[in-house]
Order: C-alpha cells, then structure tokens, then sequence
C-alpha cells in the first residue's frame, strides 16, 4: 500500500513536507534524515515508490513452474547459463503446491531491487488467472519477459514455441504412415498452450486428412497420470496415434496402451512434446517435438537485457519454431487396423 505521509512523517520525526521530498526523491533533504524516512516506510510496511527502490544491476529473477516436469530445469539452466555469460546472476524461484506463487516470488524480487524478471510458464499462460500483478510491474518500468504463454492484455515480450507448427508436424507425419483416426492429448483447456495445440491439431487434421475429419480430443492433467486417462479415452475411440502435449502425458499414454496389452508403435503410434531429457532413451524410445530451448532461452535473455539496458523495448511475440524428432514410438497404422 502506499505511504501516509502524516504516519510517516511522526514514526521519522520530520514533517509531512521532509516525507513528500523523500518520496519524490527531491533535494534539500540530508542523507541521515533521507534513511530515517525510508526506515520508516519499511517498518510501517509501506511500499516503496518505485524511484526510490535500488536495483542490483547484476540480478534478474527467474521464475519457473515446479521442478517435476523435465523440461522446466532445461529451461532454467539454458537461462541461467546465458544470463551468466552476458554478466548477470539469476536468482531462481520455483513454483511448487503450496509454496510462494508467482504474485508473491514477484514482491519479494522487486524488494531485493533485481534488474528485470524472466517467468517460465507462469500465470501468463492461464486463460483465467488474474493478471493484476504482471500490471503492476510493467507500470513499474521493471523489465519483464515471458516465455510460454501469450496475452494481448500484458505489456511484455514475450517468447513461445509455435505450437500450431508443431501440430503440423506431428500430424504430417502421422498421416503419411497412413494414420486416420488420431487423437490429441493436451492439458487443460484454460491454458494458451492447451488452446493452441487443440486449434493447430484440427487445422492440420483438415488439411492432411480432408475437409471433415475426425476429431479426438482429450483434455486434462500434464502430468503420466492425465497422460493415461486421456490415452484410455482415446483408445476406447479407436484412436491408432496419439499426440501429446508433453513427454510426461506421452508416457502415460504409452503405459495406458501397455495396460490394454496393445504395443508401441505396433497396434498405437504415440508422440510426445518437449524432447525432454532421457525420451531418448525411454522404451520404444519417444518420437517427440523438440522445443528449441536454447534458442528460446537466448531470445528471452537478449530481450530484457535489450530494455535494462534501454537498447529497445520487445512488445511482441517471438514464435521459434519446433522441430519434429523421429524415434521408435510411432510407425505404419496397418497392425493396429488390422487388431481392431
């Protein structure tokens, strides 16, 4: 909340004209007497105007959503790795059930005056979050940068994987192994993401697959658990391809097939999103759509430190694009018509 200048004013022992010269940062005011107001803001649990808070020109934070999902600590180390090489320490706050959010990493990152934010997937992302706090930053002239999650409503860059490109890929391929009947597995439907995914599936379903295919889509968890029950809908409609809208939901429908004692790729083709670490190695081994992490991670560094610097100001979305990465988990859709 802000200052009341008469509260101040008695808590500090000066007049209500010394608070407004402090909080205006104006002259004619002695460095004793400028700390002792400023002391007192802080005791009161006053907020600082953003003038007056002191940025430390070598810390941007990093915000990331929990550590869980594989792809998340790529981000944060291809980050961290180009703000160290451009001079800046990132000081990493990671979103996790019942911990700090996002609003409150946010506070605690302007208190300790870091030089501009980077957020990973955070509210951004969510058709249904409230946005306040993001306004309140951007109306501090913090430098901010958002990966992940595109809205029209925040004054920020922003940098994202085109995911309607992605879809495109995944079913091109598909449909060239003669797969018809192809389900998507995404997310919930609140997030960009999620939105974006479903939308560049079905144009791509039109355009590979005719004027009216098919559709099947099934929302939920990111996670193995909603990976298996979304891939147990879509089996059940005789789905032979899924695509997934992570790793983690593309292994749970691998486990979900495995459950109906069907294999992968022989009676279902599967694919995932991310090409997180170890998918590689998982078994069949993932055929999956590689975000370009580092170059994301780059764009999303250069652009803040761009407006720190006060070089230029990115308002706008950077899309890079993905790229399809063929393995083991997807293959002909001849077995599996013929098993069903």
């Amino acid at each position: 909340m802000s200052a009341n200048l008469s509260t101040v004013a008695t808590h500090a022992g000066v007049s209500v004209a010394t608070v407004s010269r402090v909080l205006n940062n104006r002259a004619g005011v002695s460095e004793a007497t400028r700390a002792a107001v400023l002391a007192s803001i802080d005791v009161l649990g006053y907020q600082r105007p953003p003038q007056l808070i002191a940025r430390r020109a070598g810390q941007v934070g990093l915000i990331v959503p929990e550590l869980d999902d594989p792809v998340v600590p790529l981000f944060a180390q291809m980050i961290e790795s180009c703000l160290a090489q451009s001079g800046f320490i990132p000081v990493l706050c990671s979103r996790t059930p019942g911990g700090a959010t996002e609003q409150e990493y946010i506070e605690m990152l302007r208190g300790q005056g870091v030089a501009g934010i980077i957020s990973v997937a955070g509210a951004h992302g969510d058709s249904t979050a409230d946005l306040a706090h993001y306004h309140q930053l951007t109306e501090s002239g913090l430098p901010l940068v958002l990966i992940n999650g595109y809205t029209a409503e925040i004054d920020a860059a922003f940098i994202s994987t085109d995911d309607g490109l992605a879809m495109d890929q995944a079913v091109r391929h598909l449909a060239d192994l003669g797969h018809t009947k192809i389900g998507l597995a995404v997310g919930p439907d609140r997030f960009v993401a999620s939105q974006r995914k479903a939308s560049g599936f079905i144009r791509a379903l039109t355009r590979y697959l005719g004027s009216k295919p098919e559709t099947h889509t099934a929302m939920g968890f990111s996670s193995v658990e909603g990976g298996t029950a979304s891939a147990r809908r879509l089996l059940a409609e005789g789905c032979t391809a899924i695509v997934c809208g992570s790793d983690l939901i593309a292994l749970g429908a691998i486990r979900a097939a495995r459950r109906e004692n069907l294999s992968v790729p022989g009676d279902i083709s599967i694919i995932g999103y991310d090409d997180s670490r170890l998918m590689a190695f998982t078994d069949p081994a993932l055929t999956t759509i590689r975000q370009p992490v580092l170059a994301m991670s780059a764009a999303a560094v250069e652009a803040l430190i761009n407006e720190i610097t006060g070089q230029s100001r990115l308002r706008d979305e950077l899309l890079f694009a993905p790229e399809l990465v063929l393995r083991e988990s997807t293959g002909s859709v001849a077995a599996g018509e013929r098993r069903r």
